[in-house]
């Protein structure tokens, strides 16, 4: 067996996009050699993106003859191909939903060459050495409940032009009746999980990424957050995103204790589930924070590096979601405030009054800005499409920041009442004759955001327009 020593690690491309070819450093003497199969920080860091795919099983196929041939198989995990003896010719066609839908790539392996082969690549290969070891590590288990396609050999559109003809070699019963490409039913992408969907933001997000299939949408009726079952309840090998909309968001009745309790349990134990899922399952895991982490004492916006130091429970149980989700490899905790949606809020209920021809007393030493659901909704996608660092996000719709005061003051205006109808009061002295617990609010919760280019004027007279339901 020939194997070529000395080579850089390198990465490259092919037609197939996510299939990779990598070159291995092997050192060699008269023992005999050395090479390090899979190093994963060294891999990662080479050029051409190389996920850090997480393995979790490593598997030795070996052929003790020239000519073994086995299928073209599609499974729904990724593998990383090598081979420790021999030599083999492999071929790989592309078998995802998509443009390159039968692409194909052909190379020739022997251990100083490996292939990343990402999930819905089909893949398969014919030894041309005897004694061949063929290695593949997959970060998946294997499962009777999972998805997996196959392709004949001979399909007459891939035209994989093996070697050694067909046949003339070894190949099982089942790989010569799997199906021609034109029969071939496409691997479908991971699915996107979004929680909460019967909230305002949840409700955003249904009109943002529709229902199309691989988008699915729970409340807490079909899939409890909080189930000590929850890491059973789906197989979540087959998830991509999960965008958690769901929240517990009644700012001052968790400051009672059985509101203290439910606040925990959504903000944070729920929180805590879903991150380890979402890390031992390799998924993006999008949270949704709020600027209820500040305590408001900051003279300018708030950034995404400032620290958090929330006043009440709400905003505690917040900062302490936010924590853990920093901790999920892959993650995106988009910090807003004074979210607007389709459902009961500030907007709404002062447009109510000002119709039903009551005078509000509206505190006016809280600054902000509103945020409309539908932009969230826009700017969480925005993060998957563009492929965004990790992390901490502001998305608050832009323009001039103003007070609670403000806000109902242009409600009114919009809505052809008179703005003076509305007093300004501070907000200890809203809550002075307050008989039920009251939680401490930030007094600024503005945000420092570049991701939304539409003021929140813009969207507050949209979303009063007479053609608004």
């Amino acid at each position: 067996m020939s194997i070529a020593f000395g080579k850089a690690l390198a990465v490259r491309e092919t037609p197939i996009p996510g299939l990779v070819v990598l070159d291995l450093p092997v050192h060699g003497d008269a023992r005999g050699w050395f090479k390090e199969n899979w190093q994963r920080d060294k891999m990662t860091a080479v050029g051409i993106e190389l996920p850090d795919f997480g393995p979790v099983q490593n598997n030795i196929s070996f052929n003790d003859a020239v000519g073994t041939t086995r299928g073209i198989h599609a499974e729904p995990w990724d593998k990383y191909v090598s081979v420790a003896t021999g030599r083999i010719f492999g071929a790989w066609v592309d078998l995802r939903e998509g443009e390159t839908f039968g692409a194909v790539f052909t190379i020739e392996l022997d251990p100083s060459t490996a292939i990343f082969v990402p999930r819905g690549v089909g893949n398969s290969y014919q030894t041309l050495e005897a004694d061949t070891a063929y290695t593949y590590l997959v970060n998946d288990h294997w499962s009777p409940d999972a998805t997996y396609t196959f392709l004949n050999l001979a399909d007459e559109s891939a035209a994989i032009e093996w070697p050694i003809p067909l046949d003339e070699v070894e190949i099982s019963e089942k790989d010569r009746a799997h199906p021609r490409l034109a029969e071939v039913v496409p691997m479908p992408p991971k699915k996107i999980l979004i929680t909460g969907a019967n909230g305002q933001l949840g409700r955003a997000l249904r009109a943002e990424f529709g229902d199309r299939p691989g988008i699915e949408f729970t409340t807490r009726d079909d899939l409890d957050l909080t189930s000590p079952r929850l890491d059973t309840a789906r197989r979540w090998r087959d998830y991509d995103v999960i965008i958690n909309a769901a929240a517990y968001t009644k700012v001052d009745i968790a400051e009672t204790p059985e509101g203290r309790r439910e606040a925990w349990a959504a903000n944070v134990t729920a929180v805590a589930s879903l991150a380890r899922i979402a890390t031992a399952n390799g998924i993006t895991l999008v949270h949704i924070s709020s600027d209820y982490v500040f305590d408001g004492t900051k003279s300018t916006a708030y950034t995404a590096e400032d620290a958090v130091s929330p006043l009440g429970v709400y905003g505690q149980t917040k900062a302490a979601g936010d924590a853990i989700v920093s901790t999920v490899p892959r993650h995106y905790i988009v910090r807003t405030s004074w979210v607007v949606g389709d459902g009961h809020n500030f907007v709404r209920t002062m447009a109510d009054l000002a119709e039903r021809g009551i005078d509000p007393r509206v505190v006016d030493d809280q600054m902000g800005r509103l945020t409309f659901a539908c932009d969230i909704a826009a700017g969480i996608r925005q993060l998957l499409s563009a492929g965004a660092p990790f992390g901490v996000h502001n998305v608050t719709n832009v323009g001039e920041p103003g007070s609670w005061c403000d806000v109902a003051r242009e409600v009114f205006r919009l809505t052809g009442h008179d703005p003076a109808r509305v007093t300004g009061v501070s907000t200890d002295e809203y809550y002075s004759t307050a008989s039920t617990p009251v939680s401490d609010r930030p007094r600024n919760s503005v945000l420092e955001t570049s991701m939304l280019d539409t003021t929140w004027q813009q969207r507050l007279s949209e979303y009063l327009a007479p053609s608004h339901d």
